[in-house]
């Protein structure tokens, strides 16, 4: 599947909904680095540019509630076969392990 949106553009789409998340909550910005162990000028720098680590991103969401559902974003969808012909019809080859050199 073939995504219109830039790796630039989702960063700042995550900053805002993130932004958002924090107003609903009625939190600071100093409240949230605060409670979630990230350094203040790494969540403003966040805020406004998109900008921010892995852990640290994940380290807010888990005080702003969103850390399950970011979980589930990137969880692999199982196949559901809905009769004997859609199973018959898959592909049985195992899955790989490692991806291709190239």
């Amino acid at each position: 599947m073939i995504s219109l949106i830039t790796p630039s553009k989702a960063q700042k789409k995550l900053a805002e909904q993130t932004r958002a998340r924090r107003l609903q909550m009625e939190l600071t910005q100093a409240g949230l680095a605060e409670r979630s162990g990230v350094a203040l000028p790494t969540l403003r720098k966040f805020e406004r540019t998109g900008i921010i680590s892995l852990e640290s991103f994940l380290k807010l969401h888990m005080v702003l509630g969103g850390l399950d559902d970011i979980l589930k974003a990137t969880q692999i969808k199982e196949e559901n076969f809905s009769s004997i012909d859609d199973v018959l019809d898959a592909n049985n080859t195992p899955t790989r392990q490692r991806g291709k050199r190239k």
